[in-house]
């Protein structure tokens, strides 16, 4: 049994009909694979099982949350390598997937090849029922999705995980969206000072106008707008633990008289009109069936002439399937219910709804900076980043950050800020004439 490794890397690279990209480590120490490479370790045989009952992505995810299985080396060019084997597999012309390989070499079992194999691998991983899933998985949800309560459980999964936990990866800013990088020696903080304070002069905020922040998390944005530019600002979020931390910081600043935080859901305010409206990360969350209701719900607290920034993550078109896209791991383990479109499907849903789209800028090569600079702060506190919640949590955040770096990075999804406006019924959208107008 001292060359797991071997025979791990020979069933993979079977599979796979081409050399396997990662060196392998095996919990009886044997290695095997290219030397230099990152090196992927099974710690236990529990990791082999969990890939053999459930190849591909939440395998592979399920291991790793479990600690069974680990990246010696660079986490990064290590998830670039897997991609291309798990996460690229709908990408247009791809070829086949490890996940839909290994599965064939799991189930079809008339080839000689791939039925030796398959029985040395169930040797080699040992007998038993599949591995329970880690605990942090959420494996049962019950009801429609996108309910008012479904749609609170779903963000109490994502963000109740610990305000102490979310300020070591966040940092003193707790701005959880991508940030602005406008120079190589630009700190986190300042990246994100200058993220919110573009969202502001975009809006166009001056003096007295009311603002309503929908999710506001921790309650950054409401406080920078109040702060720098003497609004009235509503936040809005279905986080408990996030709007008691949110009041927290507004008390402290003193601006009680002109900031109120609820725990509410965008599709309960009823208090408009409001002159701007920022969305910031939190579309990702409305799903593709109550997008133009979100839209329309935005759309009708604005009065006319009031403008809609709306920040969000999107990924590039796929063909042959829905316009909005489910990942598996990220489902279960991160965002439950989430779900991404492509740019042009939401400028689509916006103009629908009746807003005037004025501008798009996309923002992708800053959220890879920003998901490694929330690693870095992770990795730099892991004992107390992981006492803060659960080792496993821990473990899915590291994982998950990581990988969106690289799907940013390789341009497979992006995110784009979306200037929008209510026009007046004259057609007026009270905009300067050109970008530049709106950004001084």
């Amino acid at each position: 049994m001292a060359d797991a490794a071997h025979r791990i890397l020979e069933l993979a690279e079977h599979a796979l009909s081409s050399p396997f990209p990662l060196r392998v480590r095996a919990w009886d120490g044997s290695e095997a694979g290219p030397p230099g490479a990152p090196v992927l370790v099974l710690r236990r045989r529990r990791a082999l099982r969990r890939l053999l009952w459930r190849p591909g992505e939440l395998g592979l995810a399920r291991a790793w949350v479990a600690g069974d299985l680990d990246v010696d080396g660079d986490l990064y060019a290590a998830l670039d390598l897997l991609s291309g084997l798990f996460w690229d597999r709908d990408e247009p012309d791809a070829p086949a997937s490890a996940a839909r390989t290994l599965r064939r070499a799991a189930g079809v079992l008339r080839d000689p090849d791939s039925y030796r194999l398959v029985r040395r691998a169930l040797s080699l991983a040992g007998a038993g029922l599949p591995p329970a899933p880690p605990p942090e998985e959420l494996r049962r949800r019950t009801g429609i999705a996108h309910t008012k309560r479904r749609d609170k459980a779903a963000i109490a999964h994502h963000y109740d995980v610990g305000n102490d936990f979310y300020a070591l990866v966040l940092g003193p800013s707790m701005v959880y969206s991508c940030a602005l990088w406008p120079a190589e020696d630009t700190t986190l903080e300042q990246a994100q000072w200058a993220k919110l304070d573009l969202v502001c002069r975009k809006l166009g905020l001056r003096e007295g106008m009311r603002l309503l922040d929908v999710g506001c998390g921790w309650g950054s944005m409401v406080l920078h707008a109040a702060t720098h530019y003497g609004v009235r600002a509503t936040g809005v979020t279905l986080s408990t633990a996030q709007a008691a931390f949110a009041r927290k910081r507004v008390a402290e600043a003193g601006l009680t008289d002109r900031i109120e935080i609820r725990v509410q859901d965008y599709r309960d305010v009823r208090d408009g009109p409001y002159d701007a409206i920022s969305s910031i990360g939190m579309a990702e969350h409305v799903g593709g069936e109550r997008y133009l209701e979100y839209a329309r719900d935005l759309y009708a607290l604005l009065q006319p002439g009031g403008r809609l920034l709306n920040h969000q993550i999107g990924r590039r078109p796929l063909r042959d399937e829905d316009a909005y896209h489910v990942d598996e791991f990220i489902d279960r383990y991160v965002f439950p219910d989430g779900e991404l479109a492509p740019i042009g499907v939401t400028v689509a849903r916006l103009e629908e709804a009746g807003f005037e789209v004025r501008d798009v800028e996309a923002l992708r090569e800053h959220y890879a900076r920003t998901l490694r600079a929330w690693v870095g702060n992770l990795e730099g506190a892991w004992k107390e980043a992981a006492a803060a919640t659960s080792p496993g949590r821990a473990r899915v955040w590291r994982l998950y950050m990581a990988a969106s770096a690289v799907s940013f990075e390789r341009n497979r999804i992006g995110v784009n800020q979306v200037l929008a406006v209510r026009t007046a019924p004259d057609g007026r959208s009270g905009l300067p004439p050109t970008r530049t107008g709106w950004l001084s």
